[in-house]
């Protein structure tokens, strides 16, 4: 299989030498033999390389740098001087050393190298890319985007022709259009079904029309027959919202709360509590390790507690908290139970007939577009003019439309709602769920906690797998590793919710085992 990846590693840099020289003194003449046979380019200190492999065998190369002055630069003077001005919107980048080896011209080595550049640079918010290109290879660079901006420089042996690339250009080439999909293992935006697209761009209509409030009751009912609440409180918003509209409730409780957190999502929880300046109590576990029944028992009997709040699922660690064990205790000191249930609604199938509060969302598991704030209740919410209005569920209780709703948004999560039906949509998520487990079982990837739930796992980092999104999104798999709290733990994580998992599950389990051989072998040579 071909596939790209970042070079970093002293044996990769050795073989890109070769490459080098191979192409760049044997090939083309630019530059005088050396009994070496290697050439280590004058900027391979500045240089970021990015190199398709066929399995673990180098096929391909191209070099970036940012830093001035360019080759360029030093023969037609600064670029900016004779660039279009669509290429001078952010920063500009130098390519260098495009080569492919003889065997792998078959063009498709030379588009990944295109796609992953446009990726790499979009990523770094380069504006444009400048190349000395080839003249025997202007067809190529034709269809990979590329567009001259000046004469042809260098001898008649080796004339090359500046060119710059741009964002658009590429987006308009034969290149782009031969790029390899991209599959998204992100936990939202979730790619829409085409059923899904079609509610959303029928013709909206008015909020307050019969039809809507009709859409509206069948949504309601659907939700709560799904969490077996008494009430549910639909907002234009995203999960966040409801969490507030929901803290916003818990502040007109008369006592003092307790906050359970063991992830990111509780923590934020917490935050949202200061901002109401609740009065409460924290109980803070180890990220990615479950609720101790003992120690929150032990709290729970120590004070008298109004409310207790925590989150359900917690995406930062792939973690399901045990929502029953909780329950119990509360209904035992007769506390009032709040739960962020955002990223577990959907998911599987659970109860919230014993909670006080809980939120939900339309995004997320179950498979729309977010928008749809959901608060649900078993206690009837009365209008409290002290809450900001927004956020008063008092104005949307009884199946109030207090506000402007998107009859369009209601219509596509609808739409989403109906794959619950016989529970279709749950044996799906446990289906996939179970591919990752059997994933793990083989030892092919260790979660990091077993606690987990059919919605996203997160990969333990080991050493050599630091940089593994990074490659993989070269290669065309989007993992789910740049928000900070990943980033500061090296987490990585796959959710499993997009339509089209079984598909980017099949090729991302063959990239990563080939990727992980070629790491043991690479450290293996370093060793």
């Amino acid at each position: 299989m071909y596939w790209c990846k970042i070079a970093r590693t002293e044996k990769e840099f050795a073989e890109i030498a070769k490459l080098n020289y191979e192409t760049f003194v044997e090939e083309i003449p630019q530059h005088e033999p050396d009994s070496n046979g290697v050439r280590v380019d004058p900027f391979h200190s500045e240089n970021q390389y990015i190199i398709v492999l066929k399995d673990h065998e180098l096929a391909g190369m191209i070099a970036i740098r940012d830093q001035r002055p360019f080759s360029l630069d030093k023969k037609l003077g600064p670029v900016e001087n004779l660039l279009p001005q669509d290429a001078l919107t952010g920063k500009l980048c130098e390519i260098r050393l495009l080569a492919v080896r003889k065997e792998h011209r078959n063009g498709r080595v030379f588009f990944m190298l295109t796609g992953a550049l446009s990726d790499y640079a979009y990523k770094k918010g380069y504006s444009a890319a400048v190349i000395s290109g080839t003249v025997r290879e202007q067809k190529l660079y034709d269809q990979m985007g590329f567009e001259a901006f000046a004469e042809p420089v260098g001898s008649d042996d080796a004339q090359f022709i500046p060119m710059v690339l741009t964002r658009a250009r590429y987006e308009q080439s034969i290149a782009a259009r031969l790029k390899q999909k991209t599959y998204s293992f992100f936990p939202g935006p979730v790619q829409l079904t085409d059923d899904i697209r079609s509610a959303l761009v029928k013709e909206p209509i008015s909020h307050r029309s019969y039809d809507f409030s009709v859409s509206l009751k069948r949504v309601q009912n659907r939700l709560l027959n799904m969490s077996k609440a008494k009430y549910v409180h639909l907002l234009t918003g995203s999960g966040t919202l409801a969490n507030e509209a929901m803290v916003g409730q818990i502040s007109r409780l008369p006592g003092k709360g307790l906050i359970l957190t063991n992830g990111a999502f509780g923590e934020r929880l917490k935050a949202q509590a200061d901002r109401w300046h609740l009065e409460y109590d924290l109980l803070s576990f180890e990220w990615g390790k479950p609720f101790l029944e003992a120690q929150v028992n032990e709290k729970l009997e120590s004070e008298k507690y109004e409310w207790l709040l925590l989150a359900h699922g917690e995406t930062s660690t792939g973690m399901l908290n045990n929502l029953q064990m909780i329950q119990q205790l509360c209904q035992t000191y007769q506390v009032k139970l709040c739960v962020d249930c955002v990223s577990s609604f959907g998911a599987l199938p659970f109860s919230l007939a014993d909670v006080y509060l809980a939120t939900g969302v339309s995004g997320k598991a179950v498979g729309t577009m977010s928008g749809i704030a959901i608060v649900f209740s078993n206690h009837l919410i009365e209008v409290d003019t002290n809450l900001p209005s927004y956020l008063d569920l008092g104005l949307y209780a009884n199946g109030n439309i207090p506000f402007t709703y998107s009859s369009q948004l209601f219509k596509s999560f609808e739409q989403a709602l109906h794959s619950y039906e016989n529970d279709e949509r749950y044996r799906l998520l446990q289906s996939r769920y179970e591919q990752l487990l059997a994933a793990e079982k083989d030892e092919e990837m260790t979660f990091l906690t077993a606690e987990g739930y059919p919605m996203i796992v997160t990969l333990k980092g080991i050493e050599n797998d630091q940089y593994m999104a990074e490659d993989a999104a070269l290669s065309g798999f989007e993992l789910h590793y740049q928000s900070a709290y990943l980033a500061e733990r090296g987490w990585v994580q796959l959710s499993i919710i997009q339509p089209d998992f079984e598909k980017a599950w099949a090729k991302f389990r063959k990239w990563h085992l080939n990727y992980q051989e070629y790491q043991k072998k690479q450290q293996h040579i370093h060793n």
